[in-house]
């Protein structure tokens, strides 16, 4: 099993939301953490926040699609700790809307989803994680650290409508961590550094929570449980996770017991 205590985490969507949320949990269990986002303001008030637990941190403005920031986001983690034990790369955006949009009266396309749209989801949630995989596995590997990868999917990957970009990436990081931990099984380093996936449902983001309050109470009413999964809870799957070293190469769901038709 191995332990939080001292161990170092880089995390991208550190500013915010189940970023800030994981780096919040391995302070208050002992560890280290490079917060890194592209939003510098929420990120220097996260730094703040966290040093206030009494942590060690360090934070990294960091365009996660740019090659060169994710290598000096790597680097940072290096010199200032001397070692990575997790990996997890949060940052993500959503752009939702429908490839095609109908008219109700023609039934004619009136409206196609922007390309612009479909890429930069594409470009920060699937290559921004490739990036910040590559760039950290790399220091991980050159420097003999043992630890995690941990994605995060979602259970958009089975297939939302409205999510064509967005699923599309939930859905690649949900075979990335069996390609990884084949890859580096191959080359005799995945007893050392394993890779997962964790999959939530509806988190009480802060812009989740923001929504219309009928819309929200919608979304509520589809989870068996009753009420949206919190930002911590999945920051405590991914302490558990990281502490295990038996889980690798799959990916693990917090939904409350949602799924399409939850209803049945």
């Amino acid at each position: 099993m191995l332990k939080i205590k001292d161990s170092v985490a880089v995390i991208t969507g550190g500013g915010g939301g189940i970023g800030l949320a994981i780096a919040k949990h391995w302070i208050g269990n002992g560890g280290k953490v490079v917060i890194a986002d592209v939003a510098e303001e929420m990120l220097k008030q996260a730094e703040i926040e966290l040093k206030e637990l009494g942590g060690e941190v360090v934070s990294v403005v960091c365009n996660v699609t740019d090659e060169d920031d994710c290598a000096r986001l790597a680097d940072t983690a290096i010199e200032k700790f001397g070692k990575i034990n997790l990996v997890a790369p949060f940052a993500g955006i959503i752009k939702d809307g429908l490839m095609l949009a109908t008219d109700k009266k023609t039934g004619k396309v009136k409206k196609k989803m922007a390309l612009d749209n479909f890429k930069m989801v594409i470009d920060i949630n699937l290559t921004g994680v490739f990036l910040t995989v590559r760039e950290c596995a790399e220091r991980m590997i050159n420097h003999n650290c043992k630890g995690l990868i941990c994605l995060v999917s979602s259970t958009g990957s089975l297939g939302t409508a409205g999510q064509i970009n967005y699923s599309s990436t939930k859905a690649a990081m949900s075979v990335m961590p069996k390609v990884i931990t084949a890859e580096f099984f191959r080359r005799g380093l995945a007893d050392k550094i394993r890779c997962v996936a964790v999959a939530p449902g509806y988190v009480g983001t802060p812009m989740v929570k923001g929504m219309n309050q009928k819309a929200l109470d919608y979304v509520i009413g589809q989870v068996p449980i009753g009420r949206l999964i919190e930002p911590e809870e999945v920051a405590t799957l991914v302490g558990d996770i990281y502490r295990n070293e038996a889980l690798a190469g799959d990916v693990f769901f917090i939904h409350g017991g949602l799924r399409l038709g939850s209803k049945g």
